[in-house]
């Protein structure tokens, strides 16, 4: 068989096993370590129960309806599927290849306006690596590159169906602190004047537009709702403006709902003094639903975190002082923002920092709590930073992030605890369909494992 034909029958291959993908099945999975990912502790001798796409029971000393095909669990742990916010999974294949990289505009005239659902590649093979990994769902962010607004983020699953978008713009992502203020022009205090004075433009837009240029929307304390995809829509007629605004008219309208609190403001900032500035901004603009990303120095302000009722998007990784906004960054961060009161999500997860490590990094909170001096999490509490939690920060803590009766069945079969690094994830299911669970390095992992000689080199044969 000739190369050619050796890449088509791969190509046709994979579209097969992805237009096979079943409907939901009804099944149970019994005699397993059943985690609920609400912040509780593994259930031992557990069991979960699926039908229609959708939990009906999970816990110990739940019966298995007649008709329902059961899974044997034994020696096996089972989860809700792995929340990862905020990512760039399905923007890039090689991040160093521009052709292949669509996480930021870095010459367009646009920013706020900037929509990333329409580059969402479903097929990208960093996010059949996570699916693999266990990850079930993600918010995608864009990159800041031109402006301090890097554009309008999206909630996605990573099922093998195609159809990968759950809500497009469902968030706007602004880049402050270090990068922000270069951004910006090279000050922070330009990259505040910028965010504040957008925001006003944004505000006297939707003055002008009338009652149809946005959708007000209720926010939930500690949470953010999702705002619909027509929310903030500036209707078609002409909108008179002022002579000195700054903003395109695309990039005004796609900040209405922002300044309305139909749509969560996701905010990239990490020292205390910017994280003070980030809060400040609700005395000006009462409507904003903040979500902040990063923190790593939260723990020094973390009980007005906790007063603000603002959520906390934290890198699990950051405890060093890699630059100046990080000096007080320490892996006590996200264990003392939590026991302040704060709800805090593992993720802002870019390129190399993969959303399958996820679990690895809760697994390190746990490991804190053994450490004297430290402040880590409880084994339940830092399942949950990876899974209802962030659920609950995107607004859509009642529909996935947990097995609790009613969610979607989002459930992951591990080997092990999903928190042991040597663990792996055996099954997924999404919506209660199984997803498969091959991708490059599964391949190349079957490929090396009994090489074979041949007419060419290894790296042409397939």
């Amino acid at each position: 068989m000739s190369r050619f034909s050796r890449i088509a029958a791969l190509l046709a291959a994979s579209l097969v096993s992805t237009s096979a993908i079943a409907a939901p099945t009804d099944f149970a999975i019994t005699n397993a370590t059943v985690v609920l990912g609400d912040g509780s502790a593994p259930i031992p001798e557990g069991t979960v129960v699926v039908r229609s796409g959708k939990v009906v029971a999970a816990g110990a000393n739940v019966s298995v309806p007649a008709g329902v095909s059961v899974i044997d669990g034994s020696g096996k742990w089972v989860s809700p599927g792995m929340v990862v916010a905020v990512t760039d999974l399905g923007l890039l294949d090689v991040g160093a290849v521009e052709n292949s990289n669509d996480s930021g505009a870095r010459k367009s005239p646009f920013s706020a306006a900037l929509d990333v659902s329409a580059a969402i590649d479903p097929e990208a093979m960093p996010i059949r690596v996570s699916r693999t990994g266990g990850v079930t769902r993600t918010a995608v962010a864009p990159s800041a590159e031109s402006s301090i607004f890097a554009g309008q983020g999206a909630y996605v699953d990573l099922a093998a169906s195609g159809n990968t978008i759950d809500r497009p713009r469902a968030f706007q992502y602004v880049e402050l602190g270090e990068r922000g203020g270069r951004l910006a022009g090279g000050s922070r205090v330009s990259a505040q004047a910028i965010l504040r004075n957008a925001l006003r433009e944004a505000r006297d837009f939707a003055r002008r537009a009338g009652p149809t240029g946005a959708r007000r929307g209720t926010a939930t304390v500690g949470s953010v709702q999702p705002a619909s995809p027509e929310a903030g829509r500036i209707a078609e007629s002409d909108v008179a403006r002022g002579t000195d605004v700054q903003l395109t008219r695309a990039d005004a309208a796609a900040l209405v709902p922002v300044v309305n609190g139909t749509q969560p403001l996701f905010v990239h900032v990490e020292r205390m003094a910017d994280l003070r500035q980030t809060l400040a901004l609700s005395h000006e603009f009462p409507a904003l639903r903040l979500v902040i990303v990063g923190a790593a120095e939260g723990w020094r302000v973390a009980d007005e975190i906790a007063a603000a009722h603002v959520p906390v998007i934290a890198s699990g990784i950051t405890d060093l002082p890699g630059a100046f906004e990080t000096m007080a960054a320490t892996q006590s961060n996200i264990g003392r923002m939590v026991r302040a009161g704060v709800r805090v999500a593992i993720g802002n997860m870019f390129d190399n920092d993969q959303p399958r490590y996820a679990r690895q990094y809760a697994g390190n909170l746990v490991a804190l709590t053994r450490l004297p001096g430290a402040t880590g999490l409880t084994w339940g509490q830092a399942f949950a930073a990876i899974s209802s939690v962030p659920a609950e920060i995107m607004g859509e803590g009642a529909h996935f992030g947990s097995l609790l009766p009613g969610h979607a069945a989002d459930v992951v079969v591990w080997d092990g605890d999903p928190l042991e690094l040597g663990s792996g994830a055996e099954r997924v299911f999404i919506d209660g369909v199984e997803q498969p669970l091959d991708n490059h390095q599964t391949r190349l992992r079957t490929r090396y494992r009994h090489p074979q000689e041949g007419a060419l080199p290894k790296a042409y044969e397939w």
